[in-house]
Parts: structure tokens; C-alpha cells; sequence
């Protein structure tokens, strides 16, 4: 059955950044399941189609030593090489062919690597408050709206931040906070900063592309049902715009931490996972960590740890599809998209395909509604832009699904099916540590 639903798109921005999201939706884009936890720093190098292509051959040469060189190189070339890689050679012996496989899957895992690492923003030259955004923005692609003077002086830090905890650094100086129900994705709304507000870099911790701050604690107390008190901390978790994770969880066992006057800090809780929601069209999300209530009444925690487990977007591809050719399809990285049927249905025509993932994981479980978000669209013979009308899931498997859309199309010939989709998904664990929070 088909459900009618009503996109909204952000187009561009100053630097380029083209976001789009769904509506009313809580969960957003997100990456093979390669573990990207801390990636090794490279030297980059310019990488050359030929030189990849003779390394390719020389994975089949006669000596044994060569095919060894051949596949080390490629490796060593980095992420750049997976574009010049052919997928497989029927010339290839069983050894070259599994040195290829061996070559791709190292690259590959270095690319996931490199996307799942966070941004690092040196401030050291910026003397004001448009310098410091103007670096913020060149590294992360996010625009800044606000009213504030821009030659407002700003001391910078030569030392490399993440995209948080530079951006805080600068509101803190510039007496400026974050506007949350204004901007658009990719854009940070900013407003005045209120006299009782607490510093906001003194309020965060910091880990990979997420801000998390506390931002109340409520203790309660039942005294004929002493199993219902409890101690609920309400926290705000940001993420760096443009990274929009899906399926964030918390693992309830890895939550740990202490009182100010030594008492243990224990979670309170069945469930195994805390699931928190994440929406493209937002970059934060407020979730609740509940424990056990102290016997004693400490004046804070002094240190509460755990982890971050999430599902991180790898690059973005806009794949086409030619509408009159039924079996087309396009694969890109660890994602394919394939047409398979197009045909009237009443005054319109109902457009399916399907898009397999390999090693899909938990992008495809619970946490799939990143493929119902990605834009789908048809461009006609003229190049004019032609949204979807609502659409239904008609197959779902392990590894993929299978999606009807409809459409009012005038004629097929020259028409693309457009779907615009991360190529992977990237399995992120970071740590986080929130110390000295106020009891109440």
C-alpha cells in the first residue's frame, strides 16, 4: 500500500554541501560495516591511473616476488587507488584474483576509516569572530547564520580541535549560543548568549563528531515503593552536521561511573541498549540515562563513562537509471541499486527497484529507515526534476529491499529513475567520559 509522503530539500549551501531529509522522520543517513574506531594517520599521495593499472598487471606477473610488490604498493597508495581498481579480471589466475580482492578490501577499509574520523580545526589565525567561522565552515562544510559583528576579537588555540569543541570555544568568547529550532541542514543558526548561561565548553565532552552536555538531573524518591527511585540524567548529544548517524546505542553495561563522595553510579535498567533517535534535520537529539538512586545525597558525580555505538554515512553517490531498460543496475563502493519493473499504474507508473548492501549488519535491522530518507526522483528527456508521489516497501531481505515508487510521467524515453544514497556504512565506537555533574 502506498503512503503519500512530503519531502523537504536543502539544496546548497555557500560551500556546496547538498543535504537532503525527510520530513517528520527520526533517523537519518548513515556507512561496508568496516570498525572505524582510531584510524592511522597517512602521508597522501598523488595517486595515477596508470601507474594503477600496471600495478593491477603485475599482480599476475610470473615472479612471486613482484605479485607481493605489486599488491603491497597498491595497498600503500591509499584510499585514493579504490576509484582506478577494477572489480576483477577474467584474465586473472585464482592467486591475482584473490590479491585483488585482498587489495580492494584494505582500501576500502581505509576509506571507512577516513570518513569515520572527525573533523580537526586549527583556529591559530583567526582574530575575530567571522575569521573563526570562516575557518570552521572551510573545514566542515557547515554554514553559520547569525546577527553578531563579526569583528567581534577572538583569541584563538594553535592546538587542533574537534568540530565541537571548536565552535564552542568561539561561542564561549564571542558571548553566542546555538539557535536549536533555527537553520537548516547544514546550517548552524546562532543567537545571543543568556547571562546564566554556563560556559559551553566547561558543560561538554567531547568524542569522535559527537557534543554531549547534561542538561538536568532529577532524583526521585518513592517511600512505600523504594524500587521505583531513581536518578534520571537528561542529555543532550550533538553531532558534527552532515555526519547524522542512524541507530545510535549506548550499551546500559559499559555505563559506569562515581559520586563525589566515592558511592558507585549504577544504571537502572532492563533493556541492554539505550536507543537514541537521529534527525538529518537536526544536529542534536535529547535522550535519558536513568540509575539507581544513591543511599547517602552526594552534591555531584564526579565522573560518568561509557560508549557511543552508531552507524556513520560513507560518501554520497546520486545513482540513475535509465527507465526503459528494466534489469539496469548500478553498483558504487558496497551499495547497488537496480531497476525492476516499470509499468502504468492507472494515471500514473509505478517505478520499483531494489538496493542490496553488502555486509549490510544493523543498517538493514531496526535502524533501516535511512533508506526510506534517501531523495528518489525522476529527471525526464528535458532534464526537469519530477518528485515521487509516495511510495511502498514490497520486499525486505537480509542484505536489501525493495522499494515502489510513483510518478507522473508524461513518456518514459529519455527519463532516469534518480536515487541519491550513501555508497557505505561505517560502524563507529567512541568513548565518552561527563564529569562533575551538579546534583540536585
Amino acid at each position: 500500500m502506498f503512503q503519500t509522503i512530503k519531502p523537504v530539500f536543502r539544496f546548497a549551501s555557500a560551500r556546496g554541501c547538498c543535504m537532503l531529509a525527510a520530513a517528520g522522520l527520526c533517523f537519518a543517513f548513515a556507512t561496508p560495516i568496516a570498525v572505524a574506531q582510531s584510524p592511522v594517520e597517512e602521508t597522501a599521495r598523488l595517486v595515477d591511473q596508470e601507474e594503477v593499472g600496471d600495478l593491477v598487471d603485475r599482480l599476475d606477473a610470473r615472479k612471486a616476488a613482484d605479485r607481493a610488490s605489486a599488491e603491497r604498493t597498491l595497498i600503500e597508495m591509499g584510499a585514493e587507488a579504490l576509484k582506478y581498481l577494477p572489480d576483477s579480471r577474467s584474465d586473472f589466475s585464482i592467486e591475482a584474483s584473490e590479491r585483488l580482492s585482498r587489495v580492494r578490501a584494505a582500501l576500502q577499509a581505509k576509506k571507512t576509516a577516513t570518513q569515520a574520523k572527525p573533523v580537526r580545526i586549527v583556529l591559530g589565525d583567526a582574530g575575530t569572530l567571522g575569521e573563526a567561522l570562516e575557518i570552521i565552515s572551510r573545514e566542515s562544510e557547515v554554514e553559520f547564520e547569525h546577527n553578531a559583528d563579526e569583528s567581534t576579537p577572538f583569541q584563538a588555540s594553535s592546538a587542533p580541535l574537534s568540530f565541537w569543541n571548536a565552535l564552542d570555544s568561539v561561542l564561549d568568547q564571542c558571548d553566542l549560543d546555538i539557535n536549536a529550532y533555527a537553520g537548516e541542514p547544514g546550517t548552524i543558526a546562532l543567537m545571543p548568549r543568556r547571562e546564566e548561561r554556563p560556559s559551553r565548553v566547561n558543560s561538554a565532552a567531547y568524542s569522535g563528531v559527537y557534543r554531549l552536555e547534561t542538561l538536568s538531573v532529577t532524583a526521585r524518591r518513592v517511600l512505600n515503593r523504594p524500587e521505583q527511585s531513581g536518578l534520571n540524567l537528561s542529555i543532550e548529544m550533538s553531532w558534527q552536521p552532515g555526519q547524522t548517524p542512524i541507530g545510535i546505542t549506548i550499551p546500559v553495561v559499559e555505563l559506569s561511573g562515581e559520586f563525589e563522595d566515592g558511592q558507585e553510579l549504577k544504571p537502572q535498567t532492563t533493556e541492554k541498549t539505550i536507543d537514541i533517535a537521529a534527525n538529518a534535520a537536526m544536529s542534536s537529539s535529547e535522550f535519558f540515562l536513568p540509575f539507581e538512586l544513591p543511599v547517602e545525597t552526594p552534591s555531584a558525580i564526579r565522573t560518568l563513562r561509557g560508549s557511543i555505538e552508531s552507524l556513520l554515512p560513507g560518501d554520497r553517490h546520486v545513482y540513475q537509471l535509465d527507465l526503459t531498460k528494466v534489469g539496469d543496475e548500478k553498483k558504487v563502493e558496497s551499495v547497488a541499486v537496480k531497476l525492476e519493473r516499470v509499468v502504468p499504474n492507472g494515471e500514473l507508473y509505478e517505478i520499483r527497484f531494489g538496493v542490496t548492501i553488502e555486509d549490510a549488519g544493523r543498517s538493514l535491522e531496526s535502524h533501516r529507515q535511512w533508506i526510506f530518507q534517501n531523495p528518489v526522483y525522476v529527471l525526464d528527456g528535458d532534464g526537469n526534476r519530477i518528485e515521487n508521489l509516495g511510495y511502498e516497501l514490497f520486499r525486505q531481505t537480509k542484505s536489501g529491499v525493495g522499494l515502489g515508487y510513483l510518478f507522473e510521467l508524461d513518456q518514459l524515453d529519455g527519463a532516469r529513475l534518480v536515487y541519491e544514497s550513501p555508497t557505505s556504512v561505517i560502524r563507529n565506537v567512541v568513548p565518552f567520559v561527563l564529569q562533575d555533574i551538579a546534583m540536585p
